[in-house]
């Protein structure tokens, strides 16, 4: 099937607007995505018409919104091709949900003495919960290199493996370099020494990612706001049993079975993980965000953005002292690079002036900046409205930004 850019981009609402003065170019996929039409106008049906508690109510409204809601986590289910509705948990997002694994998991499964891998890779939401977590249990943490092209050394894994590693996290794909790691190399592994593995699938699940209970993983976080959908909602999956082994995360309403001053059940799964009023219409929507990616096609998502990042990688490895990061092969469509003489922020001030949005810093991957040697970089990331037009308008963008600052 044609992909019809044209019709696409007319979904977007936001992309018919100027930036000072000059139409909007938006390359800051990676840090939130744009929504289509059909999510704005359905969040704002169900706000003008459908609005009131989940599970709470025996009027017709809650009724209405809570079988939306379950069918909302039906979706997700079948999108990330978990085995049942119980291993879906909504979140306020990918952070939300990381957090809650390495709270709740380290209380059951995490002891003196045991230890955690991540990746060099990670985004901070990946880093800080498991180094808490092993403050708090008096466990270790080891960190997986990468190389210089942003490889994750998965073949040094074995040297961080032991008996008393317990889990893994791993990025599904690199938010700063566009890296893929081979994670089924690193949950076979990690499964072999009985670990757990905690997949980000913040940048992956946009681009093909998820596939969770045929990939073997055990937690799997995202973000709504980065498929499409609206922001404050996110996603945990995690295997039946071992969320049935994990204590709540948060007490409150909708959680609980029987309360007593004496003693306190809870609900079954997912709801023992959704405490308080649940974002049901950020969960609505997201299941209509993904109806809209699907409708394009993720495959046909995934080859034109693919298109467009070798043309950005071609045509701004000719600009001169510009420098890539992130050169691995299968890599998503992001391109963080410096350009010598210049620094970050500067190169993205002046493209905002060009209406040009890009992320610039260190991307809460501070990490990989110190490995690099550098305090930030500029980060052009795609998505499925972005056009050949649009990169070669970031090119001259650049160009223009280095002469200036030059």
């Amino acid at each position: 099937m044609l992909y019809d850019i044209d019709k696409i981009r007319g979904d977007f609402p936001i992309l018919t607007r100027e930036v000072n003065r000059r139409p909007l170019v938006y390359f800051d996929s990676g840090a939130t995505a744009q929504k289509p039409l059909e999510v704005i106008e359905l969040t704002d049906k169900l706000y003008r018409e459908f609005n009131a508690n989940i599970h709470r109510g025996v009027h017709h409204l809650s009724g209405c919104m809570t079988d939306m809601y379950e069918a909302a986590r039906e979706r997700v289910r079948t999108f990330i091709g978990a085995q049942c509705r119980e291993e879906v948990v909504f979140t306020s997002g990918a952070t939300a949900s990381i957090n809650l694994v390495a709270y709740a998991w380290s209380e059951k499964f995490l002891k003196e003495g045991d230890n955690i891998v991540v990746s060099e890779l990670e985004h901070h939401s990946n880093i800080v919960p498991w180094q808490l977590a092993c403050e708090r249990k008096g466990a270790e943490l080891r960190v997986l290199p990468f190389d210089e092209s942003g490889r994750l050394q998965t073949e040094v894994l074995d040297k961080f493996l032991d008996s008393r590693t317990r889990l893994v996290a791993v990025t599904e794909a690199s938010n700063t370099l566009g890296t893929c790691p081979d994670l089924d190399t690193i949950i076979a592994k990690a499964h072999a020494w009985g670990a757990h593995v905690m997949v980000d699938g913040c940048q992956g699940i946009v681009h093909g990612g998820g596939r969770v209970a045929e990939r073997g993983y055990d937690f799997y976080a995202f973000s709504g706001h980065k498929l499409y959908g609206p922001t404050g909602i996110g996603v945990l999956y995690g295997r039946r049993e071992l969320l049935e082994a994990m204590p709540p995360f948060m007490g409150g309403g909708d959680m609980v079975d029987k309360v007593t001053f004496a003693k306190t059940t809870y609900a079954p799964l997912p709801l023992k993980f959704e405490a308080g009023t649940s974002n049901f219409i950020g969960a609505v929507g997201l299941a209509k965000a993904i109806d809209y990616v699907e409708s394009i096609g993720v495959k046909a998502i995934d080859e034109h953005e693919q298109m467009l990042l070798r043309a950005m990688t071609e045509r701004l490895s000719n600009i001169n002292g510009l420098r890539i990061y992130g050169t691995t092969e299968g890599k998503c469509p992001i391109v963080s690079f410096t350009v010598e003489g210049t620094h970050p922020y500067d190169v993205g001030m002046i493209l905002d002036k060009l209406g040009v949005a890009i992320r610039t810093g260190h991307h809460c991957a501070e990490p990989v900046m110190t490995h690099f040697g550098v305090t930030g970089m500029c980060r052009a990331s795609i998505g499925m409205y972005n056009t050949l037009a649009e990169v070669e308008t970031l090119a001259k963008g650049i160009e223009r930004a280095v002469a200036m600052l030059r």
